[in-house]
């Protein structure tokens, strides 16, 4: 098979398209025919050679894939060759066969295209896991998500409003700002024209967010605790803003708040299990209902990864970016997906 691989760290140009030996599935595992695969800022870090993979995982970068079942591994029941899949990886997505736990697989959901649906496993995780089970978003709190026209922030906003929470987010454009509403965001704060901790007071009326999603890190920290209500969380999944930052613990006490910080990529096997079968229980419905839809900026053959990584660090993307492996036999495109959304290309935002 044919994989990107990354003889060296450095710039987009450092992927490479090149042939590979195909996986093979060991015991509780299957072998996934990728049809996509989406691009995370991980991936990035990976080529960059940041962020190496956990022990055992497949070497190539790629968080999540979407495809068909090739093979089944020793001890797998409930599925079968042929059934149309998307999978959570930790490594191995930008390929054209990958190995999968099989408590990380899900089927695709009704509604959505093989193609589209690679959009749908990482995100979905990361929102489900930290802004639900962990920060315990309830109906009628308010959320402030940062990034809120990334693939995270997208879909954290449907989410937190199916619930029927507030939704807060910052974004970098007033077309990233638009697009935000128009997924149902209530409170639209341009980072780089207004200060998000006296916007949020004003929009709440001196309450502040009950929970915040935070891609940013130490830079957003101090302001992130200022912005929570009492009895506030703030869950940090990235650290875009750097990794070391001041932590202020009076005003944290004085609040009840509490900081969680967590990644998804080197969770143990029953973590992530417990992950997408929460997802699958509690999310899938609302994707299939048309109620939560994913939100993709463009496709890009999987061989041009190195063009769909400088769309992510330029920023200029709303959504998610995909990989479309090449020959591979897919569904209708994104564009007419009928849950699926295109958003048009935005201005540049740095940590949108």
């Amino acid at each position: 098979m044919h994989a990107i691989t990354i003889p060296e760290p450095g710039g987009p140009e450092a992927l490479v398209w090149a042939e590979v030996p195909d996986p093979v599935p060991g015991d509780g595992e299957v072998l996934v025919e990728v049809v996509s695969s989406a691009v995370n800022r991980a991936d990035v870090l990976q080529r960059q050679g940041f962020y190496n993979p956990p022990p055992g995982a497949s070497p190539y970068p790629g968080l999540e894939c979407a495809g068909r079942i090739a093979a089944l591994g020793p001890g797998v029941t409930g599925w079968a060759v042929g059934d149309e899949v998307c999978a959570l990886l930790s490594g191995g997505g930008y390929a054209e066969k990958v190995a999968v736990p099989v408590g990380q697989l899900l089927p695709v959901p009704d509604g959505v295209d093989l193609t589209t649906a690679a959009a749908l496993p990482e995100v979905t995780a990361t929102v489900w896991s930290n802004v639900f089970m962990v920060a315990h978003l309830r109906p009628g709190e308010t959320l402030l998500v940062h990034g809120g026209s990334s693939g995270i922030g997208t879909m954290a906003i449907q989410l937190a409003k199916a619930v029927g929470a507030r939704v807060a987010v910052t974004a970098g454009s007033p077309q990233k700002l638009a697009e935000c509403a128009a997924l149902g965001a209530d409170i639209l704060i341009d980072y780089r024209e207004q200060d998000f901790v006296a916007e949020l007071e004003k929009a709440t009326d001196g309450a502040g967010a009950d929970v915040i999603l935070d891609i940013v890190g130490a830079k957003y920290l101090d302001r992130n605790v200022k912005a929570l209500a009492v009895n506030g969380r703030l869950a940090i999944i990235g650290l875009q803003g750097g990794v070391k930052g001041e932590l202020n613990l009076g005003a944290l006490l004085t609040k009840r708040a509490a900081v969680t910080a967590t990644s998804l990529r080197g969770r143990p096997l029953g973590e992530k299990a417990s992950i997408m079968a929460a997802v699958r229980e509690h999310v899938w419905p609302l994707i299939a209902n048309g109620v939560v839809r994913p939100v993709v900026d463009r496709t890009v053959p999987m061989e041009d990864a190195a063009e769909a990584h400088r769309v992510l660090e330029s920023s200029s993307h709303i959504g998610k970016v995909l990989l479309v492996a090449p020959n591979a036999e897919t569904a209708p495109n994104a564009e007419t997906a009928p849950n699926a959304e295109t958003a048009p290309n935005a201005e540049t935002a740095p940590n949108a």
